[in-house]
């Protein structure tokens, strides 16, 4: 029998798509997948319709076309004050996940390791597997999800080429801190390693501003910034990403583009140009509101009878269920949503090592306000619904 290649067997169909599915069949308040349900502002629609009705409908310039390059090396000097070379050490892809696969068949022989810290977005495991690499993974211990000197140097070996960080980090929101990034320096510099960092939440930050990992010593030599228009513009569905770093790293990024999807679209390439290009009031108004929905998510949570971490950035909150009883994540969020009429994800999904997920679930607060009310109040019958659930499951 003819199927799925051996290397992409193991992920079969993301947690996404079942929980989407699940929300849909119990007509469920969605706070599952992390995309917002409402739409990116105005000014960057009307530049991708004008953009269309101007003709701009051909393939772009498989790098990037040039006003959008050079947006992106504007916005990176303007937040880090690394000046770089648009024509050289940039690429626009189709959405950061895009960029990641690409990295990894650009820069990666067979039997090279990869790095990965756990909780990881689910792709990063299989872009590693489609390049014929091997996955080595460190576990980041709840609450705090910090990276430990210890696990990092134990999980490097002489066949190590990447170490791929994700700060703000989906799901637990935790923000990399100086011990943090000048450890990945340290390390990524003693064993050569070239360090994928991806920052695709590098606008939703809340205590304390966010900070590239290509500033830290010696890091700029060797880092590929990968980032998107998706999360910072609330446009998920446009796809447009990009990566950014060293000529060399960003070449090897590029052959492998140029054979996957080529060009991302034309049109929204040129809206994305406009984007980055907003004034700092967008950005600070942008992360105000998250905030504001942060914290009325939190209060929530805690007020049903969870024990949410709350994140330093991204827009996802990590809740503790453990009081509830149930076997683990899977279970719970199942009973959420079928009982409840809340999605959310069991982060099980993003550990190879799943049982340190057990008791937690992640709520995605990329939602309307009104949207937001509808599943807090919903989640007030959690403790009667866990109770009787419970009680019917022992009877039986």
């Amino acid at each position: 029998m003819h199927g799925v290649n051996s290397s992409l067997r193991p992920f079969g169909a993301t947690i996404f798509a079942e929980m989407t599915r699940l929300a849909l069949a119990h007509d469920a308040v969605n706070l599952g997948q992390g995309a917002p349900d409402f739409d990116g502002p105005e000014f960057v629609k009307e530049a991708a319709i004008r953009a269309i009705r101007d003709g701009r409908g051909q393939y772009a310039r498989m790098t990037g076309l040039p006003e959008l390059n050079g947006a992106i090396a504007e916005r990176f000097e303007k937040t880090t004050g690394i000046e770089i070379a648009p024509e050289t050490q940039t690429v626009v892809t189709c959405g950061c996940t895009e960029a990641i696969v690409d990295a990894m068949l650009g820069l990666l022989e067979a039997g090279d390791e990869v790095i990965l810290f756990e909780p990881f977005y689910d792709s990063y495991p299989a872009a590693v597997a489609m390049a014929s690499g091997i996955a080595k993974v460190v576990t980041l211990q709840a609450p705090h999800f910090r990276i430990e000197e210890s696990a990092l140097r134990s999980a490097v070996t002489a066949r190590t080429k990447i170490i791929l960080v994700n700060t703000p980090h989906n799901p637990s929101g935790h923000m990399l801190d100086d011990d943090e990034r000048q450890l990945i320096a340290r390390v990524a510099n003693e064993c050569n390693l070239i360090v994928l960092s991806d920052e695709v939440y590098e606008e939703l930050y809340y205590a304390k501003p966010h900070r590239s990992l290509a500033l830290e010593d010696g890091l700029r030599e060797r880092t590929v910034v990968l980032s998107s228009l998706g999360k910072s513009f609330s446009f998920t569905g446009w796809k447009i990403g990009w990566a950014i770093g060293p000529a060399a790293l960003v070449a090897a990024i590029r052959a492998a583009h140029q054979f996957t999807t080529f060009c991302a679209p034309t049109p929204l390439q040129v809206a994305a140009a406009t984007a980055l290009r907003a004034p700092d009031s967008y950005f600070t108004d942008f992360r105000c509101e998250y905030k504001r929905k942060r914290d009325l998510l939190a209060e929530g949570l805690r007020q049903c009878g969870l024990a949410p971490i709350v994140p330093e950035g991204s827009y996802f909150i990590l809740a503790d269920h453990e009081r509830f009883g149930f076997q683990d994540d899977f279970a719970f969020c199942r009973f959420l949503v079928e009982k409840v009429g809340v999605a959310a994800i069991p982060p099980g999904a993003f550990y190879k090592n799943k049982q340190h997920a057990r008791t937690l679930a992640r709520f995605a607060f990329c939602k309307r306000e009104d949207t937001l009310g509808a599943a807090l109040d919903r989640l007030q019958r959690l403790p009667e619904c866990a109770r009787h659930y419970r009680s019917t499951a022992r009877e039986a």
